[in-house]
């Protein structure tokens, strides 16, 4: 389970890191919709050759939903990570974890001290990555709130995947059933900007898109895989630990972060962005 729980860290850590820097370059929603769309073709066709479309089951609900939440959350995040510091908001990200193990104490699990102490040095850790312009630079502030927005979204996917499949097959076709919804619902925000006008590809047009495909289908299969460890870790449990495991993907994103572009945090924002990753081990360690 710890193995499956760290390697979804890793795969969410670099999927971010992909989906940030593109966006820099590229409008967050076509991001999305993109290497979404091209997740779906490639799982499409392992869903196909296993077998595993014809794992019907009643829980397939559960990845539609969480296909339908994905996708905003994942606008919201990658827009965030453009805005960036990358260091500040991927540990802010990290919060998500607040929902499953919301869920998982609702359902039963008992945590112990520690974790509740990890949820206070985490609250503690969002109020210092802020910085001291949380008030006053409006990137700073739509960073924040963009991050907020998709932690809670995260958090929500989390919940839903876990609870998609019971075989392995089944997880292949709810992971499947999930990336059509993104696509459909990333598609459907992707019509609704051209009408309005707004700007849906990079400078170059779409000559200058198709360079970053691979990059796009690394991203997209990155996060289709951490989806499919994650749900594997919480089938393991107890969830309340998977969870937070699955969570360390900001260190990954920071050390991304911080070798390839060599970004500096103000101390009051990394002692903020530590706080938040030490209230995560707290709450493994209880």
């Amino acid at each position: 389970m710890i193995a499956l729980a760290l390697a979804t860290s890793f795969l969410w850590g670099l999927a971010d890191f992909g989906g940030g820097m593109l966006s820099r370059r590229i409008p967050a929603l076509t991001v999305v919709v993109v290497s979404q769309v091209l997740a779906a073709v490639a799982l499409g066709a392992v869903v196909l050759t296993t077998g595993a479309w014809s794992a019907g089951s009643d829980r397939l609900w559960f990845a539609a939903a969480a296909g339908l939440i994905g996708p905003v959350a994942m606008i919201c995040f990658y827009r965030a990570l453009a805005l960036g510091p990358m260091g500040v908001v991927s540990p802010l990200a990290a919060t998500a974890v607040a929902v499953p193990v919301g869920v998982a104490l609702l359902l039963g699990e008992r945590p112990g001290a520690l974790q509740y102490a990890g949820i206070l040095v985490a609250v503690a850790g969002i109020v210092m990555a802020g910085g001291p312009q949380l008030r006053g630079a409006p990137v700073q502030q739509q960073a924040v709130v963009l991050t907020v927005i998709a932690a809670v979204g995260f958090g929500m996917v989390m919940v839903l995947i876990a609870e998609a499949a019971t075989t392995v097959q089944g997880l292949l076709l709810a992971l499947f059933v999930q990336r059509l919804c993104n696509a459909a619902v990333g598609g459907a925000a992707l019509g609704v900007a051209l009408r309005r006008g707004l700007p849906v590809l990079p400078d170059g047009g779409l000559r200058a898109l198709l360079p970053a495909l691979p990059a796009l289908s690394f991203v997209g299969l990155a996060d289709v895989a951490a989806n499919g460890t994650y749900a594997l870790a919480a089938g393991i449990g107890p969830v309340t630990v998977a969870a937070v495991l699955a969570s360390l993907n900001p260190v990954i994103t920071a050390l991304a972060a911080r070798g390839m572009l060599q970004e500096r945090l103000l101390v009051v924002q990394a002692a903020g962005a530590g706080l938040a990753m030490a209230g995560t081990l707290l709450l493994a360690s209880g």
